[in-house]
């Protein structure tokens, strides 16, 4: 009976067809698959690391070219403007009478206010073309994100 009973204990604790072979396969198939999918997931994440820093490079070079200009615009407003101003002065220290004044004042104010029109309107295309500018690498990333998004 004491037979019987080891038999019957080896029976219930056997691993029947169990093979260490195949658990130890599986298991270098799944890290294997894993390694692979870590690989892809860190390329995919490098490559699209690499082009947020670039369209972030090229965004702050245009932003940087455009300061310059809306600068130099700015620079080249405010002399016409003080030039035209001094211009206005020398005609004013000649004046001869009231009326005079009073005329000369007048043209002065009209052509002052066209000028700042006209201003007002070189100032809004050149602030609209650094803003088309500077937003075109973040346009076309995006345009290139949804594009792969759609791919996949």
């Amino acid at each position: 009976m004491a037979t019987a009973k080891k038999t019957a204990e080896a029976e219930i604790f056997a691993f029947p067809n169990f093979d260490p072979a195949k658990v130890t396969d599986t298991y270098r198939e799944f890290a294997e698959k894993g390694v692979a999918q870590s690989k892809e997931a860190y390329a995919k994440m490098k490559a699209a690391a690499e082009d947020a820093s670039k369209t972030m490079e090229t965004t702050m070079e245009k932003a940087q070219a455009g300061t310059v200009e809306l600068g130099l615009k700015a620079i080249d407003t405010m002399r016409v403007n003080t030039e035209t101003t001094f211009s206005h002065m020398e005609k004013l220290l000649g004046v001869k009478s009231v009326a005079e004044m009073i005329e000369l004042q007048s043209s002065f104010l009209r052509t002052q206010m066209e000028a700042a029109v006209d201003q007002a309107k070189g100032w809004q295309d050149a602030v609209r073309t650094v803003s088309e500018n500077v937003s075109q690498p973040g346009k076309v990333a995006v345009e290139k994100s949804m594009k792969d998004i759609n791919v996949a």
